[in-house]
């Protein structure tokens, strides 16, 4: 399970060359160490191959084009959950001291919810723990999922696969009251900036503060995947 959500972080990861030229060890990988079934194993090679088998500059701008600029797909889980609420702010804090408890060192400029770092994060734990911790998201989990496939997207893969390591179904209300949420235009740049003016967040002595913006999220991306993928 822990290669499995290993993958999953780096797959979620913003795309750059390293990581498309690591198709073929992410192909070994699942096929010789994966908990997955054969299907969802196919998905998320399908996954690689939309990485690894294009041009890098279409991959990232459709990648930005999904998570970064359509606030409905975003990887930062609390988004889903607190959106402009003040509680966002203390769910950060208490899921950074969660990770300083565990002695799991983050970026200091990167958001404690970023999914592809939470994946990481599971990934060091036992896969019972591992497993509980994504069933509390999996309702968020299963909200993109559903919203992906929509758009008909590749990227639906990982989110199957992070359904099936869970072992759980999700809240289907909570599912729900999520995906019938109003779904932004990724295209309106102005209502963009808008969003990212009134939702700069300040926790953890200030490490959030105006550092939430699309094109500071790009630069934390690369950072963490940077770091993540020399561990694959």
């Amino acid at each position: 399970m822990n290669s499995d959500l290993k993958i999953i972080s780096l797959l979620l990861s913003y795309p750059d060359e390293e990581l498309q030229q690591s198709g073929n060890l992410i192909r070994a990988t699942l096929d010789q160490l994966s908990d997955l079934d054969a299907s969802e194993i196919v998905g998320l090679k399908s996954l690689v191959s939309a990485i690894s088998d294009r041009d890098i500059y279409e991959v990232q701008e459709d990648y930005v084009l999904l998570f970064d600029r359509t606030r409905s797909l975003s990887l930062h889980l609390f988004e889903h959950v607190y959106g402009e609420n003040r509680d966002r702010g203390q769910a950060m804090v208490d899921l950074k001291d969660m990770y300083d408890e565990a002695g799991f060192e983050i970026d200091v400029h990167e958001m404690p919810d970023y999914l592809p770092m939470f994946l990481e994060f599971l990934s060091t734990r036992s896969d019972e723990e591992a497993r509980h911790l994504l069933g509390e998201t999996l309702h968020i989990i299963s909200a993109i999922r559903q919203r992906l496939q929509k758009r008909g997207s590749v990227y639906a893969a990982a989110f199957v696969a992070l359904e099936s390591l869970s072992g759980e179904r999700a809240d289907e209300a909570l599912t729900a009251e999520i995906v019938n949420r109003k779904e932004d235009d990724p295209n309106d740049l102005e209502a963009l900036d808008r969003i990212w003016e009134e939702e700069a967040i300040t926790f953890g002595g200030n490490q959030g503060e105006n550092d939430c913006g699309p094109d500071r999220l790009q630069r934390r991306i690369r950072a963490q995947h940077r770091d993540a993928s020399t561990q694959i």
